[in-house]
């Protein structure tokens, strides 16, 4: 939402008024859950963000997982964009995590953060491909996608987001299988 905090939250008071009051499932329940997921991510990127600007090899797993579920939150359960805080967040914990079991001074090369930026660099290669399919053309979506997105997300991440892009992508699959064998 563009508008400020208070300006928001009182278009959300006006257009629960106007429904008689917020209900489940309701326009302005959809309007403040909204608010509250990209409020969420603020917070939680502002806090990474300077911890990335300030002390990038303080960053870690949890933080990194913190501000990509923040992320893929707000932006309806698609996966966040290469370059975004999220993945320069992930990067930063995998190198983090390769230097705490070595030194500090472990270079990009290392074969622990090596694998763990190729592990990253296979899903996103495939959330792109798969997920540009799943938006233009979702009937051709096949279960061999949705089964590779599934693992490359998980072996680069170490967990499936709920309602993540492998998510949708089986979902569609089963939405797809359904339409054909149901006529």
């Amino acid at each position: 939402m563009a508008a400020n905090p208070t300006e928001a939250s009182q278009i959300i008071s006006d257009v629960a008024h106007a429904e008689g009051g917020t209900t489940k499932g309701s326009k302005s329940a959809q309007m403040q859950s909204e608010l509250t997921k990209q409020r969420n991510l603020e917070e939680t990127a502002a806090n990474v963000g300077s911890k990335l600007e300030t002390a990038p090899g303080s960053i870690t797993k949890e933080d990194a997982q913190s501000v990509h579920r923040a992320e893929s939150r707000a932006l309806h359960g698609q996966q966040p964009p290469s370059g975004s805080i999220s993945s320069r967040a992930q990067h930063e914990a995998a190198v983090n995590e390769g230097a705490t079991s070595t030194s500090r001074t472990t270079a990009p090369t290392d074969p622990t953060v090596q694998s763990q930026m190729d592990r990253q660099a296979n899903f996103e290669d495939a959330a792109s491909k798969i997920g540009s399919k799943l938006v233009n053309e979702p009937g051709n979506v096949t279960k061999e996608e949705a089964d590779i997105l599934h693992s490359r997300e998980h072996r680069a991440f170490g967990y499936t987001e709920k309602g993540g892009l492998a998510s949708q992508a089986q979902h569609q699959v089963a939405e797809n299988e359904g339409a054909t064998t149901g006529r």
